[in-house]
């Protein structure tokens, strides 16, 4: 069956409202919202960037005097690099100032010490993350890894979050391809339902509700040791999680051997995305545990990528409600998605 003919089928389902069990809300599916395929497809897609050098771009290689200072580089030490990572020129914590002793919460103020870095992913302007091969995004994901295992010997900093925004509308302020990694002194909100989210299903049934996920409907795609799916009550058209098929807690506890075969399962998603959604801006995220998780919890949190494109416009419903209107079922995201075919490239 086309991707047409299930997107016309998804059209005449009556509305639903599903409880996202991680992320404890509702979410309102109405195919009704949206009647075409075309609907689906990015209106503004993220230009592709020039492919000559830009002189002016200052991650670019040549140009490291530009920015703020570097932190690390892949490989050590050498000119050539093929990954730095450095701080954020414009940061939204200062890591000089006093760290804080205690967090509070309610009204309370805290000191705002954090760290705040960029990732930058390639060398050479034109090449984006989705054009690395699997063995280069792992990587960039083990670069993620050890930043954090920096941060983390930082007694105050209790969350650390990894994120991509890929193009202009998804919050990119460079065209050159990016990832930032932000620690905080703070466990943020929405981790914290995340996690008590988590922790009550692990109570109520005994099991962890990621390693539950296993509905063929909602499968996009799988590797060895990590399943690609469209969220069972996702917030966004085309929502896309990658999750660890065995369990695990913290991110920064990934392997060698599982960087790469994550970093193909992702190169993969995102060619379907763009392929299928006419090269759509993007956010991903890596959810992870928060550092001071007790070991109690620990059988509860399960870490996992989310992949966002940027197809919708979040409006004063939900930013009244917290509850997100989706015009497609993750069911038929997903069949459209398992349905691209990426185009095989002769190696020369």
């Amino acid at each position: 069956m086309s991707s047409k003919s299930t997107m016309s089928e998804a059209a005449t389902r009556s509305p639903e409202i599903r409880k996202d069990p991680i992320h404890n809300r509702w979410v309102i599916f109405s195919p009704t919202r949206s009647r075409r395929p075309s609907d689906f497809k990015s209106k503004t897609p993220n230009p592709n960037p020039n492919p000559n050098p830009n002189p002016s771009c200052p991650f670019c290689i040549g140009n490291e005097h530009e920015c703020a200072p570097e932190i690390f580089r892949v490989p050590e030490k050498k000119p050539e690099w093929n990954i730095r990572v450095i701080q954020n020129l414009f940061p939204a914590l200062n890591r000089d100032i006093e760290q804080p002793m205690g967090v509070g919460g309610g009204g309370e103020v805290v000191v705002g010490f954090g760290f705040h870095d960029v990732v930058i992913e390639a060398p050479v302007h034109w090449v984006q993350l989705v054009d690395l091969a699997p063995e280069e995004i792992g990587v960039v994901l083990l670069a993620y890894k050890n930043r954090i295992l920096q941060l983390l010997s930082f007694h105050s900093i209790r969350y650390v979050q990894v994120f991509k925004n890929h193009g202009a509308s998804a919050g990119a302020s460079m065209s050159h391809s990016h990832s930032q990694i932000i620690g905080l002194p703070v466990v943020p909100s929405l981790v914290s339902a995340r996690v008590k989210s988590m922790k009550e299903y692990y109570e109520q049934t005994g099991k962890c509700s990621l390693c539950e996920i296993q509905s063929k409907q909602l499968l996009v795609d799988e590797s060895t040791h990590f399943t690609s799916v469209a969220p069972f009550a996702s917030a966004s058209p085309f929502e896309l999680w990658i999750i660890p098929r065995e369990h695990s807690s913290h991110f920064h506890e990934i392997d060698s051997d599982k960087v790469v075969d994550l970093g193909g399962l992702l190169k993969l998603m995102l060619q379907k995305i763009s392929l299928q959604l006419n090269n759509p801006p993007y956010n991903f995220m890596i959810h992870t545990s928060p550092v001071s998780a007790d070991s109690s919890s620990l059988s509860s949190i399960h870490w996992f990528v989310q992949i966002i494109p940027q197809l919708s416009t979040t409006a004063g419903f939900e930013l009244g409600t917290g509850c997100y209107i989706n015009p497609i079922f993750p069911e038929d995201a997903a069949k459209v998605l398992r349905e691209v075919r990426i185009p095989k490239v002769d190696s020369e």
